[in-house]
């Protein structure tokens, strides 16, 4: 891990991904889901008292007639101003109007953390990169099924992408 940048919350969002009931509960690595949970809460936190955008996204099956239990956000999640998006694909970005909202607020630069590690939330970062986003990656914020697939992300395919850090390290300053 680096050092973090330095981030200006009035282009900076954290986009946290399928923090949902269903997939919180899973068997994940290295943490489990009520703690990328917590930390997930911290940093919204954080970012909204800082005047920051904050993304919500969860999955939705495609061509059902009811998805299953547990499919909404956590809750409690959500706060007024945030930005909730609704994916039918790994990632955030295909099909969703997520890049014209963060565009129309002005956001260059995107902070991750979700699950999993190393398919919503690298999917959707990969899709950002393309678009070109500055990411940056909260390790403790992000968890995978196994720790293998999050490390992998993480030591491996992150650092190329944009830069991996600890959630205590994120700052926000006044831009």
């Amino acid at each position: 891990m680096t050092a973090a940048p330095v981030l200006d919350p009035r282009r900076t969002a954290l986009v946290l991904v399928d923090l949902m009931d269903r997939v919180v509960a899973l068997p994940l690595e290295p943490r489990k889901g009520t703690e990328v949970l917590t930390t997930a809460e911290e940093l919204a936190a954080a970012f909204r008292a800082a005047g920051a955008t904050v993304v919500l996204i969860r999955v939705e099956r495609p061509a059902v007639a009811e998805q299953p239990p547990g499919s909404a956000l956590v809750a409690g999640l959500r706060r007024d101003g945030d930005l909730e998006v609704v994916k039918r694909t790994v990632g955030g970005f295909q099909g969703t109007d997520l890049d014209e909202r963060l565009r129309e607020r002005g956001v260059r630069t995107l902070v991750f953390g979700g699950i999993a590690t190393n398919l919503g939330v690298e999917s959707t970062a990969r899709a950002a990169a393309d678009l070109g986003y500055e990411l940056v990656f909260v390790e403790d914020a992000m968890a995978a099924l196994t720790a293998p697939e999050h490390e992998a992300s993480v030591r491996l395919d992150f650092p190329r992408l944009g830069t991996v850090v600890r959630a205590r390290d994120v700052g926000l300053t006044g831009g």
